[in-house]
């Protein structure tokens, strides 16, 4: 199982450990991929990630796939945008036996603009900023003329931040071309693995009206919007709540798929 974490996530995220521990008691193997500058590790490039980098996931995938007799994937948030690209990209030839997105912002437009205002704009963006421009500033220094130091400085949002420093360096041109050529919601028909799609109704970065519905994917797609979640919450019981939901979902949709391939899915 390779889980790919959200914006600025890592193996430390509270889903990915709660995944990898319910993955580790059904004993298989586990892998948490991190993108380029996360957990810990710096970027010395100048690219980084981005939601529509299905290359960055197919690379992935390949290293593992010859070591494993079954391969199953789950993307979190930006990391399900990039996964479920990448399944649109290589349609029956995607490693992936089965696959499941969590909380992707499967519309770039509608996910960004969101984040941008309103407590969105206060509690989200203003979170994700707190490490997007150190580092954008770091991968600066180490690469001159890059992007205006000054303008990321002033950046507060996503379009300020993505139209400055994502869609230039990953050759869209400006944050409009990178979200919507990025979205994976128009891609989802040409998606030939079983996937499930896992989006809350409620949740804080995509707003309902930007789901898709059973007529916009293939019939290998499986859509579960439950009316609560958050984003990639799904917490149950009383306050604070429990996480173990989300990763039971998961591999309960998951493991058929893998079970009816490799049952036991060990390294060769």
């Amino acid at each position: 199982m390779v889980l790919f974490h959200g914006l600025e996530g890592s193996s430390a995220s509270h889903y990915a450990k709660a995944l990898m521990q319910a993955v580790a008691a059904r004993g298989w193997h586990g892998a948490v991929s991190h993108f380029r500058g996360c957990g810990g590790v710096d970027n010395p490039l100048p690219r980084a990630y981005h939601a529509g980098d299905a290359a960055e996931v197919r690379w992935i995938l390949q290293r593992l796939s010859g070591r494993f007799a079954a391969i199953a994937a789950v993307g979190v948030s930006l990391g399900g945008s990039m996964l479920l690209n990448y399944l649109a990209d290589d349609g029956q030839a995607a490693l992936p036996l089965a696959a499941a997105a969590v909380s992707a912002p499967l519309d770039l437009v509608a996910a960004s603009t969101r984040l941008d205002r309103g407590l969105g704009k206060l509690l989200y963006t203003r979170m994700f900023m707190d490490t997007l421009k150190p580092k954008a500033m770091a991968s600066l220094q180490r690469h001159p003329g890059l992007f205006d130091g000054a303008r990321l400085s002033r950046a507060r949002t996503f379009i300020e931040f993505d139209d400055l420093v994502t869609a230039p360096i990953h050759g869209f041109g400006t944050a409009l071309n990178y979200w919507t050529q990025a979205s994976s919601k128009p891609r989802l028909g040409q998606i030939a693995r079983p996937t499930l799609v896992l989006n809350a109704r409620n949740d804080p970065f995509l707003p309902e009206s930007a789901l898709p519905d059973a007529s916009q994917v293939s019939p290998a797609v499986t859509l579960d919007f439950p009316s609560d979640g958050g984003h990639v919450g799904f917490a149950t019981g009383p306050f604070p709540g429990r996480i173990d939901w989300l990763p039971q979902r998961l591999l309960a949709f998951i493991a058929p798929h893998l079970q009816s391939a490799a049952p036991e899915c060990h390294s060769r």
